[in-house]
């Protein structure tokens, strides 16, 4: 049953997420997610779609994750990778999120795929089932190197965002926001699921 609550946690932060992607990509010229700018910016320059440049890119961290740190690699990371390219463009192509549409609104809206992709990560990664693929390749690093997190997490993602901009991607004020309104979401969400499983186990063990 523990088991059970968690692969629905799982596959419910999953979704939540890949709509929170799918929503910024709407609105996308108010800025996006860095690693979004990157894979908009490729499917801009060379076609295929967003969530398949999502999944190659994914793809292409966990082998070179796994050639660093086998650790950050479980099923929960494959599953991740592919489930949430799918469902970007799943997503996009039934088309019935809010497109652009005048800037108060599109700043709500572009808010709103903040707090789903925090929550989505949240309690995706409270599963504990496996992490993405960007957050294990980010943890391998800062294994390797003895570097903080933090500082791995604002190298790379720089990184990614000048590589975006190179390649034609989306940037613009709400890609350097994301982190400040993401990541307090994420720790709320993962916090509060790790506190229902914990809840749920406690009440089936007694």
């Amino acid at each position: 049953m523990h088991l059970g609550k968690r692969i629905m946690l799982f596959i419910c932060g999953l979704i939540l997420f890949s709509m929170g992607i799918a929503q910024a990509v709407q609105v996308k010229y108010l800025g996006i997610h860095p690693w979004e700018v990157l894979h908009v910016g490729l499917y801009e320059t060379f076609g295929l779609s967003i969530g398949q440049w999502s999944i190659i890119i994914g793809v292409v961290l966990i082998i070179i994750t796994l050639l660093s740190d086998r650790n950050y690699i479980h099923i929960g990371t494959f599953l991740n990778v592919f489930f949430v390219g799918w469902s970007v463009d799943f997503i996009l192509w039934l088309d019935f999120l809010p497109h652009a549409h005048n800037l108060i609104i599109d700043i709500l809206l572009i808010i709103l795929s903040m707090v789903l992709m925090g929550v989505g990560g949240g309690i995706n990664n409270a599963a504990r089932i496996g992490s993405g693929p960007r957050d294990g390749f980010m943890l391998a690093i800062a294994d390797k190197t003895k570097f903080s997190i933090r500082s791995i997490r604002i190298t790379l993602e720089s990184s990614i965002v000048i590589l975006g901009i190179l390649i034609g991607g989306p940037v613009f004020i709400f890609t350097f926001i994301y982190t400040f309104v993401q990541s307090p979401v994420f720790q709320l969400a993962y916090l509060k699921a790790g506190q229902f499983l914990t809840v749920k186990k406690e009440v089936l063990e007694l």
